[in-house]
């Protein structure tokens, strides 16, 4: 009886900040925008979207970090729009656009529990953050329906703290970039001067949540937190200034992921800087000074001439070979 109660009132609490997160949307300040137009009646902020679910495609995804991908994949659905629109963005098929397949809370509750079916060790929204309402009701459905499966919250890093709140309880892995260390790049590159503190205040609230490391049930992620930084060609002092700030103001315990796929996209394929890959030194000299402030749990990549970007005009648009 006693356990039965703990679901029933952990579920009632769950539904209340569903509750709470819906009507955010009716002045929209789900990011750092705070566009504050009412997205229940079709009013569009910078994100472009209603209030509607609008997805790319789910699928098992095995390019995510060990511990996320696991060896039966991770269940990525991928959604459409952001809040940002970094120039050079890895997705900018999906994040720079609005189109795809419109579904509501019952459709995107069955495709998670598809996903379980399937064997996915996680349920992995990717930039869930003007979806939220929406992404947390359908999981609460699911819920209810069978699915166990913990839910891995894969975010730019531009989230509104207070929102992040809202999500104690309900997120189990948090997965955000943390992608710029000034305010002078993240101005640049994405349009957000503001970029570097709303990563670390809402990284911070992440870290209070589930902790500064990961905890892992035969090598796969349960829960906590993994920070994810891209380094960009010709822009190593940002990448430098962002682990710094990781280490001074969050934990230097917490797990990082340096990534080195960096892909040239169309849009700045002329960019005097990201026009390229990154080199070999490049990422040797994040990682070694990472090490150096005392760093340990890094999650790394090679460095080669692979194009690690998807295609999403392809079925399967990881198919890297």
């Amino acid at each position: 009886m006693i356990k039965v109660q703990s679901y029933v009132n952990a579920e009632a609490i769950s539904l209340r900040k569903v509750d709470r997160l819906k009507e955010i949307l009716k002045s929209c300040t789900l990011c750092p925008r705070k566009c504050r137009v009412n997205r229940t009646i079709g009013e569009l902020g910078f994100c472009r979207l209603s209030d509607d679910i609008i997805l790319n495609r789910a699928l098992p995804h095995f390019g995510e970090e060990p511990p996320i991908s696991g060896t039966q994949g991770a269940g990525t659905i991928f959604l459409a729009s952001c809040n940002l629109k970094c120039i050079y963005c890895q997705n900018y098929q999906v994040s720079h656009d609005v189109s795809g397949e419109r579904t509501n809370i019952e459709g995107l509750s069955g495709i998670m529990l598809s996903l379980q079916d399937t064997h996915c060790h996680n349920i992995e929204p990717v930039t869930p953050t003007p979806h939220i309402p929406g992404i947390m009701e359908a999981l609460m459905t699911a819920r209810r329906k069978g699915l166990g499966l913990p839910l891995v919250y894969n975010c730019g890093g531009y989230e509104n703290p207070e929102v992040v709140k809202i999500l104690d309880g309900m997120v189990d892995i948090y997965l955000p970039d943390f992608k710029y260390g000034t305010e002078n790049e993240a101005l640049v590159l994405s349009g957000v001067k503001d970029y570097p503190w709303y990563a670390l205040e809402s990284i911070r609230e992440m870290l209070r949540q589930v902790g500064d490391s990961l905890l892992e049930d035969e090598g796969i992620a349960k829960r906590g937190v993994i920070i994810r930084h891209l380094i960009l060609p010709g822009f190593i002092s940002n990448s430098v200034e962002v682990l710094r700030l990781i280490k001074t103001h969050l934990s230097p315990s917490v797990p990082l992921s340096i990534m080195s796929q960096y892909t040239p996209m169309p849009s700045v394929k002329d960019h005097p800087c990201l026009g390229r890959r990154i080199t070999r030194v490049e990422y040797e000299h994040v990682i070694n000074y990472a090490l150096d402030i005392g760093f340990e749990n890094i999650f790394t990549q090679d460095v080669d001439n692979r194009a690690l970007s998807p295609d999403f005009e392809n079925k399967m648009p990881f198919n890297w070979g």
